[in-house]
C-alpha cells in the first residue's frame, strides 16, 4: 500500500520511480536512506542500503535500483531529481545556506560525475517549504542571495525571500527544463505540514524521498 504523500505530475509519469513529499501524518515506507543534515552544500553518493542518517550532508544521489533516498524538512526546501535515461535519482535538503550556496548545482554535478547524467534528461520537483509570504530574513542573510537576486546585494532591511523560486531558477540555469514547483507554504498550511518557524522546537519533520524500491 502506497503511503499518503504528495506526488508530482512530472515524476509520476516515470513508471520505474517511487517518490513523495510527506505530510504531518504520513507513514513512510521502510528502508529510506537519509543523512544527518547540517545545512551545508555537501552531497554524498549512496551505494547499497545505507540506513538512517548515513553521514553528515544535505543531499544524496543514487544510481542503484531498489533503494530509496530522502531528506527531512520543516520549512526548508526539499528537492527531488530523477534522470529519465540512467534512472539515477537525488534528494536534496535546501535550507537558506544550501540555497545560497547552490546545493542543487552540486547535486546535479555529482549525478553527472557518478552516473553520466545530462541536464536534458532530468526531471525536478521542488517541494513544499516556507513561502515568500512568510519567509522574512535579516539583511545579512538576504545579501547571501545576491548571485540569484542582484537587487539584494546591498540589502539593509529585513526582506522576504522566495526559496522555492530561487531553487527552481538554479535548476533551470544548468539546463534542466522539466521542473515542477509546489508553491505550498509550510508555515501557512498548518493542517498539512510541520513548520519550524511556527512550531519551533515542537516541530516534527516531513520526509521527502525518491527511488525505485517501491515501483
Amino acid at each position: 500500500m502506497q503511503p499518503n504523500v504528495l506526488t508530482t505530475p512530472n515524476l509520476a509519469k516515470l513508471g520505474w520511480l517511487t517518490h513523495g513529499f510527506g505530510f504531518r501524518d504520513t507513514v513512510y515506507p521502510p528502508g529510506i536512506t537519509t543523512v544527518h543534515q547540517i545545512h551545508s552544500c555537501a552531497v554524498i553518493s549512496v551505494v547499497g542500503p545505507g540506513g538512517d542518517r548515513l553521514a553528515e550532508a544535505d543531499g544524496l544521489v543514487c544510481g542503484e535500483g531498489g533503494l530509496l533516498v530522502g531528506v527531512r524538512t520543516a520549512d526548508c526546501v526539499p528537492v527531488l531529481l530523477a534522470d529519465t535515461r540512467t534512472q539515477a535519482v537525488a534528494a536534496v535538503h535546501a535550507g537558506w545556506r544550501g540555497t545560497a550556496g547552490g546545493i542543487i548545482s552540486v547535486a546535479l554535478r555529482k549525478m553527472e560525475e557518478q552516473f553520466g547524467t545530462r541536464p536534458a534528461d532530468v526531471l525536478a520537483a521542488v517541494g513544499p517549504s516556507i513561502g515568500l509570504c512568510c519567509y522574512e530574513v535579516g539583511p545579512e542573510v538576504a545579501r547571501q542571495f545576491a548571485t540569484w537576486r542582484p537587487e539584494l546585494e546591498h540589502a539593509t532591511v529585513p526582506t522576504k525571500i522566495d526559496l522555492q523560486t530561487i531553487n527552481a531558477d538554479q535548476i533551470r540555469s544548468v539546463g534542466v527544463t522539466g521542473i515542477w514547483v509546489s508553491r505550498e507554504c509550510t508555515q501557512c498550511e498548518t493542517a498539512r505540514y510541520f513548520s519550524y518557524r511556527r512550531e519551533r522546537e515542537q516541530a516534527g519533520r516531513m520526509l521527502s524521498y525518491i527511488g525505485t524500491a517501491y515501483a
